[in-house]
């Protein structure tokens, strides 16, 4: 259903670009994140080459529940990589749109309503 005074072939709202954002992210992160490269990221690829990979100490979080690109309370493999990178995305996004969120609530000046645009000069009169 067309929302009132909306033509067709009109550019998506906010929130429906948000929500695709959102459902393409858990999709790359439940999904297709378990297809990625098994082979060594670029700063453990570099380790072993330059010889230094011997030196690696645990990570004091390296115990956690989503450590090493799983989840530790998942057994299955599969499941495991993909409930840890919707968890993932899902963290970002939310701590993305809290920021986001602040960030706009303290450039808007504490005088001027919400709904009138900025450059236009506010009557002090009324």
């Amino acid at each position: 259903m067309r929302r009132p005074g909306t033509r067709p072939g009109t550019r998506p709202g906010t929130r429906m670009v948000l929500l695709g954002v959102l459902v393409v992210s858990l999709l790359l992160a439940g999904v297709v994140s378990f297809y990625a490269a098994s082979a060594p990221d670029g700063l453990t690829k570099v380790s072993q080459d330059q010889g230094f990979a011997d030196t690696e100490t645990d990570h004091a979080a390296g115990d956690g529940p989503f450590a090493g690109y799983g989840s530790s309370f998942i057994s299955d493999e599969r499941l495991s990589g993909g409930v840890a990178g919707v968890v993932g995305v899902l963290v970002v996004l939310v701590l993305a749109g809290g920021l986001t969120l602040l960030v706009r609530r303290r450039g808007e000046p504490a005088d001027q309503p919400v709904d009138q645009p900025v450059d236009q000069p506010v009557d002090q009169d009324h």
